[in-house]
């Protein structure tokens, strides 16, 4: 969710080729663009750890996603990533209406 909220951020700033899954590195980049992007991607960070291990049940050494994420841990991610497509969406909406006003 996060990722995808992301990548139309960055193809609306004029990107072209937009690739990778990582949150902290495409905040990297967006930052590029709007520098409140750097502190949110400290702590949207967190959402990269539940890319690969939460999806593949191999994931995780000697053990399974739901020996790790908590269904409170679970919750606090969809949380962040709730708040970050919003904060996104909103950035989004600006720009749309800088853009309708020229």
């Amino acid at each position: 969710m996060t990722e995808k909220a992301l990548k139309a951020y960055l193809y609306a700033q004029g990107e072209e080729i937009v690739l990778g899954h990582s949150v902290e590195r495409l905040c990297h980049k967006a930052s590029d663009y709007d520098p409140r992007f750097t502190e949110k991607g400290k702590t949207w960070n967190l959402l990269d750890g539940y890319y690969i291990p939460t999806r593949y049940p191999n994931g995780i050494p000697d053990g399974i996603p739901a020996d790790i994420y908590t269904q409170s841990a679970a919750q606090q991610a969809v949380e962040m990533a709730v708040e970050a497509v919003e904060y996104i969406a909103n950035i989004l909406a600006s720009l749309k209406g800088q853009t309708d006003a020229k």
